[in-house]
C-alpha cells in the first residue's frame, strides 16, 4: 500500500515515490509519456512523468504509446540492471517491470519538447500552448512555489489575527493613479465601472467598520505598459490594521514575507533591516536599493568646496562611485558611452578617473590639486586599477544618475542570492510640482499621514515634509508599499488643499470614502506587496510571467485565447458604445 496522500482509485504512488523501499511491490502510476526508447523487438523503455518526477517503465514493445500520451502503468518495482543506474533522477536506481499499460488518452505530437529544451522556444509559442508549457518541471516548480507562498502568507496573517475579506471588483473610477480598465454599465449607458488598481479605499473603510485587522490576497488591475516585473493583472497581499503605528505594520508584514521565504527555501531570513529614503538616495542613488553589492555613492561636495575645476565649482552636490579593479575594462569608447548615458539622464556630464600607481589617469586630473586627489583616494579607499565616476549637479540628479550607473555596472541578476530585504521608510510626502497647477504632487497617494515631526513645515516648506510611508524592497525590486493613513477629516482637508484639491472636488471624487470618517475612524495603517514579484525571486526567475499560470505577453496579448478581441456589434449596441477607427 502507498503512504502517499495522493493515492486514488487509479494510482498507488506518484512517480517520484518509486524507490528502493518499494522493490518487489506492485504499484500503479499515472502520467504522461516523456520519452520512449526501443530495446530490440520485444521491449521498450518508457519514461513516465507526473509533476513529482520521472520513473522508468519497461513495457512490451508492441504497446503503442508515444510522447505525451496519458497512460496508467501497473507493474512490479525492481532494481535497475547493473550499469544502468541513472544518478540524474530521484528514481534512478529502480524501474517498473512486468508492466500492464492502459492508454487513458492518446496525444498529437506536441509543438515543442515538453522539457527544459522548451526554454529556447519563442515565448509567444510557449504562451500559445501554455497548458503544455506548464507540464514542464520548471513551470510545475514555479506554480507550486507560488502555492507555497500563498499558503504561508495566509497562515502568517491568520496567526496574527487578521481576517480575510473580499472587496469589490467593480469600483468607481479614481483616475489619479495609474490607468484603469473601464467596464461599461449595460443598465446605465454612458456610465462605467473601473476594475480595482488596489483595494485601498475599501480596506480603509473596513477599519472604520471595526474589522481591525484585514487581509486579502487580492487581484488588482492596471492598464500600464508591461515589463519584466509588471502585468495588467497582478496579485498582492493586501493588509490594513487599526490602532497601530509604523512599527506594528512593518512587524506584521515582515512576519508574512519571512514566513513565505522560509516555506520555499527552508531557511528563515534574518530580520529585515531599515533605511530612510534620504539615506537610500544618498548611499545607493535609488529608493529601491539593492544591498547585495557595494559600490555605494560617496559624498564629495566638501572635498571640492574650494576647487578651481569649473565643472565642480558651484555645484550643490558632488558624488561619486568606485568600480573596484575595473579601470582596464573601460576604454575610451565605453567611458564615452557612460558619459552619454549620464547626460541623457539629465547630468551635465560625467567625470572619470583611473587610479594608477603614480596617481590618476583622466582628462581632468590636471585640474585637480594634489590635496583633492589625495582626498579622493582616502574617501574611496582607491587602489591601482580602480575606476572612479563623479557627477556634479543638483542633489537629486547626482543621486539618480550615479544610482543608475551603479546598478548598470554592479547589479547581479535579481534572483541571484543572497536575498537582501530592506524596509525604506520616511518617504517625502510630496514629490515634484505639477507644471500646470504649480501644486506639489503626492509621493504615494493623498491619504498618507505626514510625519508628526514635520507638521511645522507643512505650509512654509511642504517639499521637505516626510510621510509615514514605507516600501519593502528585495534585491533591488520593489515588492510593495504602504503607509500610516490620515484618519482625521481636518488633516485630510489640509493635504487636499496643499495638492490643490478643492472641497467640492474632494467630495465629488472621494465623498463616499471621506464621509464614513466623520463617524469615527481609528488610527490605522496598511501595506500591500506583489506576490508575483516575491515568487519570481524565490523561484529564481527574472520575469514574473514565468510564475503566472496564464500571463499576457509584453505587448498585452494572450496568444492562447487571442485576447483582447473585438466585441460584436450587438454587444456594443447593448452598451451604447461606438468604436472609433484605429489611429493612423
Amino acid at each position: 500500500m502507498s503512504t502517499s496522500n495522493r493515492q486514488t482509485s487509479m494510482r498507488t504512488h506518484m512517480c517520484a515515490e518509486i524507490g528502493d523501499g518499494l522493490i518487489g511491490t506492485t504499484v500503479s502510476v499515472c502520467g504522461w509519456v516523456a520519452k520512449r526508447r526501443e530495446h530490440g523487438d520485444k521491449l521498450a523503455f518508457v519514461d513516465l512523468r507526473d509533476h513529482t518526477g520521472i520513473v522508468q517503465c519497461v513495457i512490451d514493445n508492441g504497446v503503442d504509446v508515444r510522447s505525451e500520451y496519458v497512460v496508467r502503468v501497473t507493474g512490479v518495482v525492481r532494481p535497475r540492471p547493473e550499469g544502468t543506474v541513472n544518478g540524474n533522477i530521484a528514481t534512478g536506481t529502480v524501474e517498473i517491470g512486468e508492466c500492464v499499460v492502459e492508454v487513458l488518452r492518446s496525444a498529437e505530437p506536441p509543438p515543442f519538447p515538453v522539457d527544459q529544451r522548451a526554454d529556447e522556444v519563442d515565448e509567444n509559442v510557449r504562451l500559445q500552448y501554455r497548458y503544455l508549457d506548464i507540464r514542464r518541471e520548471r513551470m510545475q516548480r514555479n506554480i507550486r512555489t507560488r502555492a507555497k507562498v500563498n499558503s504561508a502568507v495566509r497562515s502568517a496573517m491568520e496567526r496574527q489575527g487578521f481576517v480575510e475579506v473580499e472587496t469589490p471588483m467593480l469600483v468607481p473610477s479614481t483616475p489619479e493613479g495609474a490607468r484603469e480598465f473601464l467596464v461599461p454599465s449595460r443598465k446605465e449607458p454612458g456610465s462605467f465601472y473601473a476594475l480595482p488598481q488596489s483595494p485601498q479605499l475599501f480596506k480603509q473603510l473596513l477599519m472604520v467598520a471595526g474589522i481591525d485587522r484585514y487581509y486579502q490576497i487580492a487581484r488588482c488591475l492596471r492598464d500600464e505598459d508591461l515589463r519584466a516585473d509588471r502585468q495588467y493583472e497582478f496579485m498582492q497581499l493586501d493588509a490594513e490594521m487599526s490602532f497601530v503605528n509604523q512599527d506594528d505594520v512593518l512587524a506584521a508584514i515582515s512576519e508574512a514575507v519571512l514566513s513565505a521565504a522560509e516555506a520555499v527555501t527552508g531557511e528563515r531570513p534574518s530580520p529585515i533591516e531599515r533605511i530612510t529614503w534620504r539615506d537610500a538616495m544618498d548611499r545607493f542613488g535609488v529608493d529601491k536599493p539593492d544591498l547585495r553589492f557595494g559600490m555605494e555613492l560617496h559624498e564629495l561636495t566638501s572635498i571640492f568646496s574650494a576647487t578651481e575645476f569649473k565643472a565642480f565649482a558651484g555645484a550643490t552636490s558632488i558624488k561619486g562611485i568606485k568600480a573596484s579593479g575595473r579601470a582596464e575594462e573601460f576604454g575610451r569608447n565605453k567611458l564615452d558611452q557612460l558619459t552619454d548615458k549620464a547626460k541623457k539622464m539629465g547630468a551635465k556630464g560625467l567625470v572619470w578617473l583611473k587610479k594608477t600607481a603614480e596617481g590618476y589617469e583622466s582628462p581632468v586630473a590636471k585640474f585637480l590639486t594634489e590635496a583633492e586627489q589625495s582626498a579622493l583616494t582616502s574617501t574611496f579607499g582607491a587602489e591601482t586599477g580602480d575606476l572612479i565616476l563623479i557627477v556634479a549637479d543638483e542633489w537629486m540628479t547626482t543621486c539618480e544618475v550615479l544610482g543608475q550607473l551603479r546598478n548598470d555596472l554592479g547589479r547581479p541578476p535579481v534572483h541571484q542570492g543572497p536575498y537582501r530585504y530592506v524596509w525604506v521608510v520616511e518617504f517625502p510626502l510630496f514629490v515634484g510640482v505639477d507644471k500646470e497647477s504649480g501644486r506639489p504632487k503626492p509621493g504615494h497617494h493623498p491619504f498618507c499621514r505626514p510625519h508628526p515631526d514635520d507638521m511645522d513645515k507643512f505650509e512654509t516648506d511642504p517639499m521637505s515634509v516626510r510621510a509615514l510611508a514605507y516600501d519593502l524592497v528585495l534585491n533591488g525590486w520593489e515588492l510593495g508599499s504602504g503607509s500610516i493613513r490620515i484618519h482625521e477629516p481636518e488633516m485630510q482637508r489640509k493635504v487636499f488643499t496643499a495638492l490643490g484639491i478643492s472641497e467640492e472636488e474632494a467630495n465629488r471624487k472621494f465623498g463616499f470614502f471621506l464621509k464614513p470618517f466623520t463617524y469615527g475612524a481609528p488610527p490605522h495603517g496598511g501595506f500591500a506587496f506583489g506576490l508575483d514579484r516575491l515568487v519570481a525571486i524565490l523561484a529564481g526567475e527574472e520575469n514574473i510571467r514565468e510564475v503566472i499560470a496564464f500571463p499576457k505577453t509584453q505587448s498585452g496579448q494572450d496568444p492562447m485565447t487571442n485576447a483582447p478581441t473585438r466585441a460584436e456589434a450587438k454587444q456594443l449596441d447593448e452598451l451604447g458604445i461606438r468604436t472609433l477607427p484605429p489611429k493612423t
